[in-house]
């Protein structure tokens, strides 16, 4: 399954839902979808206007791949459960968002951290989602929990305290 979310923005984002909803129909592989305000109705995925936090969870934890848009908080959540995310920013040109700033944000996050495959072109995402694995078996993502890191800290602590 694949889960697509393209957060609470209230600008459509109906490049990403029409073109998943799209590839749905070509494809056999469920596709579940939070379209929010996009005015783009699926006919061939299953989808909702929002999900619950607890719902959101549970697809990006059932999820092959998710997709998200380049908002913070749609992609880090997949991030948390070890997932890398493909993310496909909101633009200005097609009304999507007020500026380009999720692109140049994506960007940033894709050259620093190299944790998200950053597709700006939804033309590209079949190739993606095609090659989704050995694109991230390529990735050097290295990111760790900083609550993994302080648990294991605080473990080494206190074994030396009672050692």
């Amino acid at each position: 399954m694949i889960f697509v979310t393209v957060g609470t923005h209230e600008q459509a984002f109906n490049r990403l839902v029409q073109y998943m909803d799209e590839w749905a129909h070509e494809h056999d592989e469920e596709v579940v979808m939070q379209v929010g305000f996009s005015t783009y109705e699926p006919k061939y995925s299953t989808w909702k206007k929002m999900f619950s936090y607890q719902e959101m969870i549970k697809y990006i934890n059932e999820a092959r791949i998710v997709i998200t848009h380049g908002g913070p908080s749609s992609f880090i959540m997949p991030l948390q459960v070890g997932k890398v995310p493909i993310v496909v920013p909101r633009k200005k040109q097609y009304d999507e968002h007020v500026n380009d700033h999720q692109v140049t944000f994506c960007e940033a996050v894709k050259n620093r951290l190299k944790n998200i495959i950053l597709v700006e072109d939804e033309k590209e995402l079949e190739a993606t989602i095609d090659n989704y694995y050995s694109i991230v078996d390529s990735m050097t993502v290295t990111q760790q929990s900083n609550n993994s890191r302080f648990c294991a800290a605080f473990e080494k602590s206190v074994e030396e305290l009672v050692s």
